[in-house]
Protein backbone atom coordinates (compact mmCIF):
# COMPACT_ATOMS: atom_id res chain seq x y z
CA UNK A 1 0.00 0.00 0.00
CA UNK A 2 3.10 2.03 0.90
CA UNK A 3 4.70 2.24 -2.83
CA UNK A 4 0.92 2.53 -4.50
CA UNK A 5 0.05 5.48 -2.76
CA UNK A 6 3.61 7.53 -2.87
CA UNK A 7 3.30 6.51 -6.69
CA UNK A 8 0.01 7.74 -7.22
CA UNK A 9 0.68 11.37 -5.00
CA UNK A 10 3.98 11.58 -6.87
CA UNK A 11 1.96 11.25 -10.09
CA UNK A 12 -0.50 14.10 -9.17
CA UNK A 13 -3.51 11.71 -7.77
CA UNK A 14 -5.46 11.65 -5.09
CA UNK A 15 -5.60 7.98 -3.26
CA UNK A 16 -7.43 6.29 -0.40
CA UNK A 17 -6.57 2.69 0.55
CA UNK A 18 -9.61 0.95 1.77
CA UNK A 19 -10.75 -2.44 2.55
CA UNK A 20 -13.61 -2.15 5.15
CA UNK A 21 -16.90 -3.32 3.64
CA UNK A 22 -18.62 -0.73 5.59
CA UNK A 23 -17.16 2.09 4.21
CA UNK A 24 -17.15 1.31 0.70
CA UNK A 25 -20.91 2.87 -0.32
CA UNK A 26 -19.74 6.04 1.10
CA UNK A 27 -15.99 6.32 -1.29
CA UNK A 28 -16.94 4.21 -4.17
CA UNK A 29 -19.28 6.61 -5.68
CA UNK A 30 -17.00 9.44 -5.52
CA UNK A 31 -13.76 7.61 -6.87
CA UNK A 32 -12.85 8.63 -10.67
CA UNK A 33 -11.37 4.86 -10.89
CA UNK A 34 -10.83 2.07 -8.81
CA UNK A 35 -7.70 -0.31 -8.43
CA UNK A 36 -7.77 -3.67 -6.74
CA UNK A 37 -5.00 -5.58 -5.83
CA UNK A 38 -5.22 -9.09 -4.17
CA UNK A 39 -1.62 -9.26 -2.65
CA UNK A 40 -2.85 -9.31 0.59
CA UNK A 41 -5.92 -11.43 0.17
CA UNK A 42 -8.27 -12.62 3.02
CA UNK A 43 -11.43 -14.46 3.37
CA UNK A 44 -12.77 -10.85 5.06
CA UNK A 45 -11.33 -8.52 2.17
CA UNK A 46 -12.92 -10.19 -0.96
CA UNK A 47 -16.15 -9.39 -0.08
CA UNK A 48 -14.76 -5.85 0.36
CA UNK A 49 -13.29 -6.08 -3.29
CA UNK A 50 -16.34 -7.31 -4.89
CA UNK A 51 -18.51 -4.78 -4.00
CA UNK A 52 -16.49 -2.55 -4.66
CA UNK A 53 -15.90 -3.20 -8.33
CA UNK A 54 -19.79 -4.21 -8.70
CA UNK A 55 -20.74 -0.35 -7.28
CA UNK A 56 -17.60 0.79 -9.73
CA UNK A 57 -19.25 -0.86 -12.54
CA UNK A 58 -22.29 -0.02 -11.93
CA UNK A 59 -21.38 3.67 -11.92
CA UNK A 60 -19.85 3.48 -15.12
CA UNK A 61 -16.35 4.07 -13.14
CA UNK A 62 -12.97 2.14 -14.75
CA UNK A 63 -11.38 -0.39 -12.57
CA UNK A 64 -8.51 -2.29 -13.10
CA UNK A 65 -7.22 -5.86 -11.49
CA UNK A 66 -3.82 -6.68 -10.20
CA UNK A 67 -4.03 -10.80 -9.94
CA UNK A 68 -1.05 -10.92 -7.35
CA UNK A 69 -0.25 -14.63 -7.40
CA UNK A 70 -2.91 -16.02 -8.86
CA UNK A 71 -1.29 -19.21 -9.61
CA UNK A 72 0.49 -19.68 -5.60
CA UNK A 73 -3.94 -21.29 -4.51
CA UNK A 74 -6.71 -21.99 -5.20
CA UNK A 75 -7.95 -19.55 -2.89
CA UNK A 76 -6.45 -16.70 -5.12
CA UNK A 77 -7.36 -18.17 -8.76
CA UNK A 78 -10.81 -18.56 -7.72
CA UNK A 79 -11.18 -14.93 -6.57
CA UNK A 80 -9.51 -13.24 -9.35
CA UNK A 81 -11.98 -15.10 -11.62
CA UNK A 82 -15.05 -14.24 -9.43
CA UNK A 83 -13.77 -10.50 -10.21
CA UNK A 84 -12.77 -11.11 -13.59
CA UNK A 85 -16.52 -11.98 -13.86
CA UNK A 86 -17.05 -8.28 -12.63
CA UNK A 87 -15.37 -6.91 -16.02
CA UNK A 88 -12.49 -5.19 -14.93
CA UNK A 89 -11.33 -2.33 -17.66
CA UNK A 90 -7.34 -3.31 -17.19
CA UNK A 91 -5.76 -6.43 -15.95
CA UNK A 92 -2.21 -5.99 -15.39
CA UNK A 93 -0.15 -8.66 -14.13
CA UNK A 94 3.58 -10.40 -14.85
CA UNK A 95 3.68 -12.98 -17.33
CA UNK A 96 3.44 -16.40 -14.98
CA UNK A 97 -0.17 -14.27 -13.45
CA UNK A 98 -1.81 -12.93 -16.82
CA UNK A 99 -1.08 -17.26 -18.09
CA UNK A 100 -2.54 -18.80 -14.88
CA UNK A 101 -5.60 -16.40 -15.68
CA UNK A 102 -6.20 -17.25 -18.93
CA UNK A 103 -5.82 -20.77 -18.32
CA UNK A 104 -7.42 -21.25 -14.88
CA UNK A 105 -4.64 -22.74 -13.59
CA UNK A 106 -2.48 -22.68 -10.55
CA UNK A 107 1.24 -24.29 -9.62
CA UNK A 108 3.40 -22.04 -12.91
CA UNK A 109 5.20 -19.51 -10.59
CA UNK A 110 7.76 -18.90 -8.36
CA UNK A 111 6.27 -17.90 -4.68
CA UNK A 112 5.13 -14.40 -6.18
CA UNK A 113 7.62 -14.05 -8.99
CA UNK A 114 7.22 -15.05 -12.54
CA UNK A 115 8.68 -17.94 -14.66
CA UNK A 116 7.98 -16.49 -17.97
CA UNK A 117 9.28 -13.84 -19.87
CA UNK A 118 6.66 -11.10 -21.22
CA UNK A 119 6.71 -12.14 -24.38
CA UNK A 120 5.73 -15.88 -23.47
CA UNK A 121 2.11 -14.45 -22.35
CA UNK A 122 1.31 -12.74 -25.76
CA UNK A 123 -1.66 -15.69 -26.39
CA UNK A 124 -3.22 -15.93 -23.20
CA UNK A 125 -2.99 -11.89 -22.95
CA UNK A 126 -4.80 -11.93 -25.91
CA UNK A 127 -7.32 -14.24 -24.89
CA UNK A 128 -7.82 -13.11 -21.74
CA UNK A 129 -8.54 -9.73 -23.14
CA UNK A 130 -11.14 -11.34 -25.53
CA UNK A 131 -12.80 -13.22 -23.02
CA UNK A 132 -12.85 -10.55 -20.32
CA UNK A 133 -13.29 -7.85 -22.41
CA UNK A 134 -10.61 -5.54 -20.03
CA UNK A 135 -7.37 -4.49 -22.06
CA UNK A 136 -4.70 -6.39 -20.79
CA UNK A 137 -1.31 -5.96 -19.45
CA UNK A 138 1.73 -8.06 -18.82
CA UNK A 139 5.16 -6.53 -16.97
CA UNK A 140 8.27 -7.63 -18.13
CA UNK A 141 11.66 -6.81 -20.08
CA UNK A 142 9.37 -5.37 -22.34
CA UNK A 143 5.66 -4.86 -21.34
CA UNK A 144 2.81 -5.81 -23.16
CA UNK A 145 -0.80 -4.38 -23.91
CA UNK A 146 -3.43 -5.78 -26.07
CA UNK A 147 -7.18 -5.45 -26.44
CA UNK A 148 -7.09 -8.90 -27.66
CA UNK A 149 -6.43 -7.53 -31.96
CA UNK A 150 -3.62 -5.04 -30.81
CA UNK A 151 -0.95 -5.67 -29.22
CA UNK A 152 1.84 -2.91 -27.83
CA UNK A 153 4.96 -3.24 -26.49
CA UNK A 154 6.83 -0.83 -23.81
CA UNK A 155 10.26 -0.86 -23.73
CA UNK A 156 11.15 1.74 -21.04
CA UNK A 157 12.22 0.67 -17.20
CA UNK A 158 15.27 -0.84 -15.86
CA UNK A 159 16.06 -4.16 -14.62
CA UNK A 160 16.67 -3.25 -10.74
CA UNK A 161 12.93 -1.79 -10.62
CA UNK A 162 12.46 -6.16 -10.21
CA UNK A 163 14.42 -6.25 -7.01
CA UNK A 164 12.09 -3.57 -5.22
CA UNK A 165 8.97 -5.13 -3.82
CA UNK A 166 5.40 -3.84 -5.22
CA UNK A 167 6.90 -1.74 -7.97
CA UNK A 168 4.12 -4.22 -10.38
CA UNK A 169 1.53 -3.26 -7.96
CA UNK A 170 2.27 0.88 -7.90
CA UNK A 171 2.75 0.56 -11.53
CA UNK A 172 -1.20 -1.05 -11.50
CA UNK A 173 -2.12 1.76 -9.13
CA UNK A 174 -0.45 4.50 -11.81
CA UNK A 175 -2.53 3.00 -15.06
CA UNK A 176 -5.73 3.23 -12.88
CA UNK A 177 -4.91 7.13 -12.30
CA UNK A 178 -4.55 7.16 -15.94
CA UNK A 179 -7.63 5.40 -17.01
CA UNK A 180 -9.35 8.26 -14.82
CA UNK A 181 -8.39 11.01 -16.73
CA UNK A 182 -8.99 9.02 -20.13
CA UNK A 183 -11.41 6.73 -19.52
CA UNK A 184 -12.67 6.05 -23.05
CA UNK A 185 -8.56 4.89 -24.26
CA UNK A 186 -8.31 2.58 -21.20
CA UNK A 187 -5.48 0.91 -24.08
CA UNK A 188 -3.12 3.74 -24.86
CA UNK A 189 -4.20 5.09 -20.87
CA UNK A 190 -2.26 1.56 -19.78
CA UNK A 191 0.32 1.32 -22.06
CA UNK A 192 1.29 5.66 -21.04
CA UNK A 193 0.94 4.12 -17.49
CA UNK A 194 3.39 1.88 -17.76
CA UNK A 195 5.77 4.14 -20.10
CA UNK A 196 5.77 6.86 -17.95
CA UNK A 197 6.88 4.67 -14.77
CA UNK A 198 9.77 3.17 -16.49
CA UNK A 199 10.67 6.50 -17.65
CA UNK A 200 10.50 7.34 -14.11
CA UNK A 201 12.36 4.13 -13.48
CA UNK A 202 15.48 4.90 -15.78
CA UNK A 203 15.50 8.70 -14.30
CA UNK A 204 15.55 7.17 -10.78
CA UNK A 205 18.78 4.72 -12.02
CA UNK A 206 20.72 7.89 -12.56
CA UNK A 207 21.34 8.45 -9.03
CA UNK A 208 20.39 5.07 -7.42
CA UNK A 209 23.13 2.79 -5.70
CA UNK A 210 20.82 -0.09 -5.03
CA UNK A 211 17.19 -0.72 -4.78
CA UNK A 212 16.53 0.96 -1.46
CA UNK A 213 17.74 4.45 -3.18
CA UNK A 214 16.03 3.85 -6.28
CA UNK A 215 12.47 2.96 -4.60
CA UNK A 216 13.31 6.48 -3.46
CA UNK A 217 14.60 8.25 -6.87
CA UNK A 218 11.79 6.57 -8.85
CA UNK A 219 9.32 8.21 -6.82
CA UNK A 220 11.02 11.68 -6.86
CA UNK A 221 11.70 11.27 -10.83
CA UNK A 222 8.17 10.19 -11.55
CA UNK A 223 7.18 13.66 -9.75
CA UNK A 224 9.55 15.65 -11.26
CA UNK A 225 8.31 14.47 -14.60
CA UNK A 226 7.96 16.95 -17.53
CA UNK A 227 6.60 16.93 -21.00
CA UNK A 228 10.07 17.18 -22.55
CA UNK A 229 11.37 14.23 -20.81
CA UNK A 230 8.44 12.48 -21.34
CA UNK A 231 9.08 12.75 -25.08
CA UNK A 232 12.66 12.41 -25.44
CA UNK A 233 12.34 8.70 -23.65
CA UNK A 234 8.83 7.45 -24.16
CA UNK A 235 9.59 3.54 -26.17
CA UNK A 236 5.97 2.49 -27.23
CA UNK A 237 5.94 0.16 -30.23
CA UNK A 238 2.89 -1.66 -31.65
CA UNK A 239 4.10 -5.41 -31.79
CA UNK A 240 1.53 -6.86 -34.24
Amino acid sequence: MDIMANTLLAAGASPAMLHTLQELQDFTPHIHALCINIGTLSPDWLPSMKSAAQTAAQLGKPWVLDPVAVFASEFRLRACLELLGLRPTVVRGNASEVIALANASTGIGKGVDSIHESTDAVDAAKSLARASGAVVAVSGAVDIITDGQQVIGVHNGVAMMQKITATGCAVTALIAAFIAVDPSHPLEATASALSVFGVAGEMGMEFARGPASLRMHLIDALHGLDQAAILSRVKITSIE
